[in-house]
């Protein structure tokens, strides 16, 4: 019985996953701006956490200040960089390159600054995972669509940084959260009231402020974390990070029928790619215990750094990592 609740809860937060792309795609034709979309996706997680606010605020004194700075990347600078991106390019895109290139700036900054290096398996995965970015753009003629390919591989590097954060911080879970869209919601309050970028919340329709507090603040920025937790719990850390490597292709499916995007040659070669080389990142080695796969669930914490509790990419906070985008930070 745990095993299918683990299991319910992971199809919930590939689904939630591939509904950040699908929202971040369709903000152009909702009537909202992108501070707006911001917004809504900020201020609902800190209303429905507000009870723990303070214990959050307490815990960040204790954190190391760098580590906050990271985390803070995953709020609004992420969430712009996303949804000019979106705007450029397509939904299928977005849900492949947030996520997709994620591993890819894991490890270069670790090299860099730690010198750690990638061998065998994960080099290969690695390849892939360039070869797939590569792709996307070789096989993109419009000019727009190369420069928004830029930019969400830019909003990759910035959740890569914050996926690293998230690796060393002391912060539980929800504080986390907190971390995150507090100070966003904040500036984009700012925004909303100063009209420093365009802004539309009074005008647009009530059904698509509906949406996206559901999909975006709900769902993206609370449930995706809970159920992403819980199924790791179930599953152990190895299934869910595979698993997880579908939102990609189920956001371009849903593209089809949602934006009439179609799914060309270059789509499926780059979805190959990228997706198998992160599922070739993530799969760990068997073991003289047997598949990994199989592990122990993780130790009834809430802590973001113990092994197995990964961040999801994606998009929006310790959610979509992420999608595709999951990391075992060693």
């Amino acid at each position: 019985m745990h095993r299918h609740r683990g299991v319910a809860a992971l199809a919930a937060a590939v689904v939630l996953w591939a509904s950040f792309a699908l929202t971040i795609r369709g903000i152009g034709a909702s009537g909202l701006t992108p501070v707006d979309a911001a917004f809504l996706r900020f201020v609902t997680p800190v209303l429905l956490l507000a009870p723990w606010l303070p214990r959050a605020l307490r815990a960040v004194r204790r954190e190391r200040p760098g580590v906050v700075v990271a985390l803070c990347l995953a709020g609004l600078p992420h969430f712009l960089l996303s949804a000019l991106g979106g705007r450029l390019t397509t939904a299928a895109l977005v849900g492949l390159l947030l996520p997709g290139s994620v591993p890819l700036f894991v490890a270069v900054i670790l090299a860099v600054t730690r010198g750690e290096r990638v061998r065998g398996r994960r080099l290969i995965a690695l390849t892939a995972i360039v070869l797939g970015i590569a792709a996307t753009a070789v096989l993109t003629t419009a000019g727009a669509t190369t420069t928004g390919i830029g930019v969400l591989l830019a909003a990759g590097f910035v959740w890569a940084v914050y996926t690293i954060g998230l690796g060393r911080t002391r912060l539980d879970l929800i504080s986390v959260v907190l971390v995150i869209c507090t100070p966003a919601a904040l500036v984009a309050a700012v925004l909303e009231v100063t009209g420093a970028l365009p802004v539309n919340l009074t005008s647009a329709p009530v059904s698509h402020l509906a949406l996206f507090v559901v999909l975006q603040g709900v769902g993206t920025g609370i449930f995706s974390t809970l159920s992403y937790g819980y199924a790791v719990r179930r599953l152990g850390s190895g299934i869910p990070a595979v698993i997880g490597a579908i939102s990609p292709v189920l956001t371009t499916v849903l593209a089809v029928p949602l934006f009439g995007e179609p799914i060309t040659a270059g789509v499926l070669v780059a979805l190959a790619l990228v997706v198998g080389g992160v599922i070739t990142y993530n799969v760990k080695p068997r073991d003289r215990a047997g598949s990994a796969l199989a592990g122990p669930p993780p130790a009834a914490g809430h802590r973001p750094h113990v092994r197995g509790l990964q961040p999801h990419l994606t998009t929006g906070v310790v959610e979509h990592p992420a999608a595709a985008g999951q990391l075992h930070l060693q």
